[in-house]
């Protein structure tokens, strides 16, 4: 089985916040041309900011500009089951390959409550729907038995994990080789070898967004056979990781040293972290140590 990459696409944004549609297409076309696929509206891609009507349209600029080179997962996840079905089914007739759908934040669940969630999304479309695991930031945590109760429904396809803990990822990996095309996708960005050689179909990263090279040097290199190859992207990958993520929130982190690769990006919605100079002058630091600008 081929592993693959997505890159949980940040959002750009105008000075006034508005979305800025042509930056968008040019960071889509950065990733293509890398040769990832792309995750719409993850937690890269400040989806918890953006309007019901907004993730519609930018899922529609990114399939439109794609078209059909890689592929395209959208995430459709928020807090009620009702929101979270009527996205579903507007992201499945734009054409995405797939569905991802976060564990609600506020609303606390139980398991049998996630059961339900999960199965009335993948119940209601045909697009292949994927669980998405990170208990850091939504409080809800999908436990490897419930990812094997919904991992039986015809039409969920996988789960993302960002949970961060090796032992929850080995857990997910003993289900999808028990359950037939049950896909598991590592969030953590210094796990992407691991996982890959532990038996999973791929990763979902933030970096990525920064070092889209690196990141689909892991994938090609490891393919290939060539583990050296991409044993030392890797380690790239987990230096870059660990340097960048020490100055602060990692999504904002990833945004803003994008933001000074390429201004068009724009910053985060409010009230996301705000740029502070003095923070800019360490990131634009690890920038050149990585060669990056």
């Amino acid at each position: 089985m081929t592993k693959s990459a997505y890159v949980a696409l940040v959002t750009c944004f105008n000075e006034d916040e508005t979305i800025n549609f042509d930056a968008v297409c040019r960071q889509v076309e950065r990733q293509v041309a890398a040769g990832n696929n792309i995750l719409c509206a993850g937690t890269n891609g400040d989806f918890s900011a953006l309007t019901f009507d907004e993730k519609i349209k930018l899922t529609e600029t990114v399939v439109a500009t794609v078209a059909g080179r890689v592929k395209v997962i959208v995430n459709a996840g928020m807090p009620a089951t009702f929101e979270t079905v009527k996205l579903a089914k507007a992201f499945d007739h734009i054409g995405v390959d797939g569905i991802a759908v976060i564990t609600p934040f506020f609303i606390a669940c139980t398991q049998d409550g996630l059961i339900r969630h999960y199965t009335t999304v993948a119940d209601a479309v045909s697009t292949p729907t994927y669980l998405y695991d990170i208990p850091a930031r939504t409080q809800n945590h999908i436990e490897p038995e419930t990812a094997r109760t919904l991992g039986a429904h015809d039409n969920i396809a996988g789960i993302k994990d960002s949970g961060g803990a090796v032992e929850t990822l080995e857990a997910y990996l003993a289900v999808g080789k028990d359950i037939p095309n049950f896909d598991v996708y590592s969030g953590p960005d210094h796990l992407v070898l691991w996982a890959l050689q532990n038996g999973a179909a791929g990763c979902i990263s933030g970096l990525g967004n920064v070092l889209p090279d690196v990141l689909a040097n892991i994938m090609t290199a490891f393919n290939a056979g060539d583990m050296a190859t991409a044993a030392k992207n890797q380690e790239i990958f987990a230096n870059f990781r660990k340097d960048l993520y020490a100055l602060g929130f990692p999504p904002a982190m990833v945004k803003r040293a994008l933001f000074m690769m390429d201004s068009s990006v724009g910053a985060s919605r409010q009230p996301a972290l705000l740029p502070n100079a003095d923070q800019d002058l360490l990131v634009l630091e690890i920038l050149k140590k990585y060669g990056r600008v």
